[in-house]
Formats: structure tokens, C-alpha cells, sequence
């Protein structure tokens, strides 16, 4: 997943004590004056602050000024969490919907559940737009940074893709390359 953003809007001063702090923070600032930039510009991840009501749904109030950085850096922070994980629901990947909360994967009315390892490999390989290597997978899923030659990576991609076909009859939702591995989402 690409990195949040908090897009402020008619908080100058709310935008420069952040942007002083910005090095301390786990999401990204952007200042936006205009509210159709703001609606051409926003991912379903990012959450927006102003002190006027935009009826937007990442928009987020604060109410009582003055505010502890501290306070506010965790409200922002809950609030960031919560959109992320309602955004982790239900992810359409061609034919599939995969549910990273409770690691569903479903196709039609079939859905077969996945371990915590194959949630991730599946949510790594769907964020690459080109084939995954295995020293990445190794590297990204499983912490590994060594060169030892190992076959886990291989192990957990063949059992999941066996599982998929075997539940879907779907063989070619992870695809295998010459340089590694693909989700195919046509």
C-alpha cells in the first residue's frame, strides 16, 4: 500500500508545525486550497483536515483548539489505521475479492481461507506491477537477507496456487516467470 497523506485544507499554521515535524511522522502532508484538488487528488487511504465541513468521507474534525501535538499525532494516527483497514475489506483482483481482515479469498460465492503468510504474499504480489522475485519475496514477506539458497518461498507460492485451483479451478491467478512471480488480475 502507498503511503498515507493528511491533505490540509484552511490550516496554514496546522500545515507548517507539521511540515517542521514531518520527519516524526508515519504519514505523509500535503496542503490543498482548493477543494476540487482536493476530490481530483485524494486515495482512499489519505484523510483530510479543514475548518469547514467538505462532506467528504476521509475528512476528519477536530474540534477542540487549542491541541497537544501529541494528541493530535495520535488522533491522526487512529484515524489513519482505521482507514486503512476499512480500505483492506474487500480488494478486487480481476476475478477474485480478497478480504485482508479476515484472509478470505473469494470468487462468485466460493471463498476459501488463507494463512497470514499467503494474505501477504498475495497483498505483496498485488502491489508489483512487474514479476516479483524471490530474493524480494524472501527479503519483504519473510525478513530473510541472507543468500542461503532456500525453497520457502517456492513451497508457500505452490501450495497456494494448488489451493486456488483446487477451490477455483483458477491456475493462472499467480503466475510464475523466468524472474519471478505475478498476480494476473485479467
Amino acid at each position: 500500500m502507498s503511503k498515507q497523506y493528511l491533505l490540509i485544507h484552511n490550516f496554514p499554521a496546522l500545515y507548517e508545525i507539521l511540515n517542521e515535524l514531518k520527519n516524526s511522522l508515519s504519514f505523509g502532508i500535503r496542503i490543498i486550497v482548493d477543494i476540487k484538488e482536493i476530490k481530483n487528488n485524494i486515495n482512499l487511504t489519505d484523510l483530510i483536515i479543514s475548518n469547514q465541513n467538505l462532506n467528504l468521507n476521509n475528512q476528519i474534525k477536530i474540534d477542540k483548539f487549542p491541541i497537544e501535538y501529541g494528541k493530535l499525532v495520535d488522533i491522526l494516527n487512529i484515524a489513519f489505521l482505521k482507514k486503512k483497514i476499512e480500505f483492506k475489506k474487500n480488494i478486487k483482483i480481476g476475478k477474485f475479492v480478497i478480504n485482508y481482515n479476515s484472509r478470505k479469498l473469494y470468487k462468485d460465492d466460493n471463498f476459501i481461507n488463507l494463512t497470514e503468510k499467503e494474505t501477504t504474499i498475495i497483498n505483496f504480489l498485488n502491489d508489483s506491477a512487474k514479476p516479483v522475485t524471490i530474493y524480494d519475496l524472501q527479503k519483504k514477506v519473510w525478513g530473510h537477507n541472507s543468500e542461503l539458497e532456500t525453497h520457502t518461498v517456492e513451497t508457500h507460492v505452490y501450495r497456494l496456487r494448488k489451493k486456488i485451483f483446487d477451490n477455483f479451478k483458477e491456475k493462472d491467478f499467480i503466475k510464475s516467470y523466468k524472474n519471478g512471480y505475478l498476480i494476473v488480475s485479467s
